[in-house]
Parts: C-alpha cells; sequence; structure tokens
C-alpha cells in the first residue's frame, strides 16, 4: 500500500483522545473576530513559530495551537511548524485530532512551515533525492490536514550558480510529486541564497511551475551572518518585491514596536504597499520574534499594526 493510500485510508479511524487545553488559552475571546477585518484586502492567518518559546517550555501543546490562535487573537487561520510534530506527519490518528478541533472551532489549516529534512539544493545528487523524498509525508500529510502549501528551504552548497541549479532540480522534482495532491512547494527567504530576492526569483522563473512559489518574509533577509550577528542585508523591500509576483503566501515578520505601535524595523505601510501593488489577496501570517513584549502581546501588536495599515491601504 502507497503512502497516499494509506492515508485516505487511515483517515476513517476513530480521532485520538482529546488533549485538554493549556492555560494560554483565554475563558473568552479576545471579542476582534475575523468579521472586523473584512474590509480588509487580505486575510490574517498566525504562524506557530509566533508562539515556538510556550511550545518549547511545555506551556503549550501543538494541539492547542487552533485554539489560542481562535480564542485569544481572533484569527481563523493557522500556519504550522513541523518540529512540532515531527513524528506524527503519517500518524492519522493524530492528523484526525487536528482537522477535528479546527473544524470544531472553524479555523483553516493553510500550509505547514517544513524544516529539517534535508537540503533540497545539495550538490550530490544522492543527497539531493534523499531530501526531496524526505518531504513527500508533508506533503501528504499538508493534503491531509486540507493545506494549500508546505514551505520549504533552499539550503545546499557550492557557488551561488551551482546552487541555483541544484535548487531548481529539487524544487521541481519535490513539485511534481506535489501536483498529485494539489499542494504548492513555497519557498521562504529563510537565510543564504535564499535571501537574496534576484537569485529565489531566478529559481522560480526556472522551475517555472504552477504549484513552486515563494512566501516572502518582511525581515529574513540576512545574507551573511559572522557570530550570531547579521553583517551583510538584502535589501528588505527590493526583496518582497522581487518575490511577490510568485508569492503563494506573506510572512509579516516583527520584533519591536514604538509607543505609536508601528514596527522599528519595518516599515509595514510600506512592505503592504508592495503586497497589494502586486495583486496578492491572501493570507498575511503573524510570525512575531520579539523579546521586549511577551508571545501573547507580541501577537496582538502586530495583528493591531496589519489591521491599521490594511484598512487605511484597503480604504
Amino acid at each position: 500500500m502507497d503512502r497516499k493510500h494509506f492515508l485516505q485510508v487511515g483517515g476513517l479511524g476513530a480521532a485520538a483522545a482529546s488533549i485538554s487545553v493549556t492555560g494560554l488559552i483565554s475563558a473568552c475571546s479576545s471579542g476582534e473576530t475575523s468579521e472586523s477585518v473584512d474590509d480588509l484586502f487580505f486575510d490574517i492567518s498566525l504562524a506557530q513559530w509566533s508562539l515556538h518559546n510556550a511550545i518549547f517550555d511545555g506551556e503549550m501543546d501543538h494541539l492547542d495551537f487552533p485554539a489560542t490562535t481562535r480564542n485569544e487573537f481572533g484569527i481563523t487561520a493557522v500556519e504550522y511548524v513541523n518540529q512540532f510534530f515531527m513524528d506524527k506527519a503519517e500518524d492519522t490518528d493524530y492528523l484526525d485530532e487536528m482537522n477535528s478541533r479546527c473544524d470544531d472551532l472553524g479555523v483553516n489549516q493553510i500550509l505547514i512551515m517544513v524544516d529539517g529534512e534535508g537540503p533540497l539544493a545539495a550538490i550530490d545528487d544522492g543527497k539531493r533525492r534523499e531530501a526531496v523524498e524526505n518531504h513527500y509525508k508533508w506533503v501528504e500529510a499538508a493534503e491531509y490536514l486540507g493545506c494549500h502549501s508546505i514551505r520549504v528551504n533552499t539550503r545546499g552548497d557550492g557557488t551561488k550558480e551551482e546552487q541555483k541549479k541544484t535548487a531548481v532540480d529539487g524544487l521541481g522534482s519535490l513539485a511534481t510529486f506535489a501536483e498529485d495532491y494539489d499542494i504548492n512547494v513555497i519557498v521562504e527567504n529563510h537565510g543564504g541564497y535564499s535571501s537574496d530576492g534576484k537569485w529565489l526569483a531566478d529559481v522560480m522563473e526556472q522551475v517555472d511551475m504552477e504549484n513552486c512559489g515563494t512566501l516572502p518574509d518582511f525581515g529574513n533577509f540576512c545574507l551573511k551572518s559572522e557570530d550570531g550577528a547579521c553583517v551583510e542585508e538584502y535589501d528588505y523591500y527590493t526583496g518582497v518585491e522581487e518575490m511577490m509576483p510568485y508569492a503563494r503566501g506573506v510572512s509579516a515578520k516583527s520584533h519591536d514596536f514604538n509607543e505609536e505601535g508601528e514596527e522599528t524595523n519595518i516599515d509595514y505601510r510600506k512592505m503592504l504597499k508592495i503586497v497589494k501593488d502586486a495583486g496578492y489577496t491572501g493570507h498575511i501570517g503573524i510570525e512575531y520574534e520579539g523579546s521586549e513584549l511577551s508571545e501573547i502581546e507580541g501577537i496582538k501588536a502586530t495583528k493591531e499594526l496589519l489591521v491599521d495599515v490594511g484598512k487605511e491601504l484597503s480604504a
């Protein structure tokens, strides 16, 4: 039995036992439902990495993420990170529980961010093929959960041109597999050559497949780091503009805010205008990574900024 058929059969099984919701989930909703942002040109989702400290510290279980997203923030779409359920991609009971909880909450599961499955742009053909095949289970899990995409990385080795060639091959092979599942394979600017907007746009042009695209992140444009500090950055706004023609999702990175509620490192008005001018109307995922505010407050601040600027640009 192949894996796709196994997952389809497994979906007929009973859901796993319910796991209790953690104390992070408010007893009452934040009061701001999706109806209050209906006039935006985009939808809002929440990237699970925004709550990585709570999950790593055991304050929140992965299965409780959709409830927190809906009840605490009034957001009805989630973006998963595979490392929080790394051994569950083929566990249909567990996936059934994820589906059940989201169905009960009215929450949409839109993508899985996939890390740790090998270099899709490795020069060595065997290593690259192994990485491609390691991603298959996440394509199938994404289909099972009703997601539209998996987010992947284009890490590898070799020169800039060598890695472009191998990235085209690795992404093309994975996207060909994903076509049968109606799943997009999307690349985030996530360090190295992928944070060079023109390089990644060239990769997309050469792959030239409808289900292979990008996930522009507002802040991941470090080309070179030393001792944990970025010493060379690509221009944020140029990079996002170059990636937007291929975007199947957008990630709103945030770190710090001033007293007026503006993000201090990224001009959200300029960035969202680039997104709008590209004709994008899909989800923009909140990805808060700051330390001055708590994860809860940082997510709320990012959402408020997205709504305020989004309304200005949508008027």
